[in-house]
């Protein structure tokens, strides 16, 4: 597995691999890797020839009082694994060499980022658009793959290469989940053990939105409801927000008449998780 640390690098390394007329797959990633992250590289070694990962904090994408200094990065962990995985590129640049002195180009993709996370972490779909057009750019992927517990941060993504008119396909991936049913994600090593207990609350009440769907309630607001008051009896838990919109446009809706997300980010102490199920509408 090659090691690059630098943009010219990196862009070097990609254009050797299109003149070979190799397809380059690209997982772009915060590190603390877990499960879900090395589900997204084994789709791309199975799609594409050559698979690059990067590890980058994106201090752009956290807002005032988040976690980027608490952030883990255990690197030589995320590179043992990676290289176990077969990946053959993995990118790990400075952050003084993503945002070099003088940056001031920013990226947003408008009504998509306005609601679930968007509206209670101001900035953080920019810092998310601009990191991941930038590491398009050097790595030049024919395919990325990103994960569904992120879904608003990936239809986001797919809009913007749309618009765009980059040539990358955005590719989403199922939601990859502990045997409890929890999403997988770095933040859930956060968790004290009674908070990661209380956590399974979250799928618990997504489960809960599929059953309601399943029996008939198409009404969203309904769905919604029955969402948040089992998350509401859950001591530990604390909701910042629980929505159910239109699937993949995240427009409001009032009956679940096409493919609807049931999305929600809740605390458990100070830890912020997320996760979401998807109901077809044509059930």
């Amino acid at each position: 597995m090659k090691r690059i640390p630098t943009v010219a690098g990196m862009k070097a390394e990609a254009r050797g691999q299109s003149a070979a007329g190799r397809t380059i797959g690209f997982v772009p990633t915060m590190g603390a890797l877990h499960e879900g992250h090395l589900s997204l590289v084994r789709e791309s070694r199975r799609s594409a020839a050559v698979t690059v990962v990067s590890i980058f904090v994106n201090p752009l994408q956290f807002g005032a009082g988040e976690d980027l200094q608490k952030y883990p990065r255990p690197i030589e962990r995320d590179a043992a694994l990676l290289e176990k995985e077969g990946v053959d590129v993995l990118l790990v640049p400075e952050t003084a060499e993503m945002y070099p002195p003088g940056f001031q180009t920013t990226v947003e993709v408008e009504r998509l980022q306005e609601n679930l996370c968007g509206a209670t972490r101001p900035g953080h779909f920019k810092g998310v658009a601009t990191v991941v057009l930038k590491l398009l750019n050097i790595v030049r992927p024919d395919i990325a793959f990103f994960g569904q517990k992120d879904a608003q941060q990936a239809v986001v993504l797919q809009r913007m290469a749309s618009d765009l008119n980059l040539d990358v396909t955005v590719r989403i991936m199922p939601i990859v989940r502990e045997p409890d049913g929890l999403a997988l994600s770095s933040r859930n090593a956060y968790l004290s053990a009674e908070e990661r207990r209380a956590a399974v609350v979250l799928s618990k009440s997504l489960a809960e939105a599929r059953r309601a769907f399943k029996e008939g309630e198409r009404r969203a607001a309904a769905v919604t409801a029955r969402v948040r008051d089992i998350i509401a009896a859950e001591p530990r838990a604390r909701i910042d927000y629980v929505e159910t919109v239109g699937w993949p446009d995240l427009a409001c809706l009032d009956i679940i008449d096409r493919d609807a997300l049931v999305s929600l980010a809740v605390y458990l102490g100070r830890t912020r998780l997320i996760d979401n199920t998807i109901l077809a509408g044509k059930e």
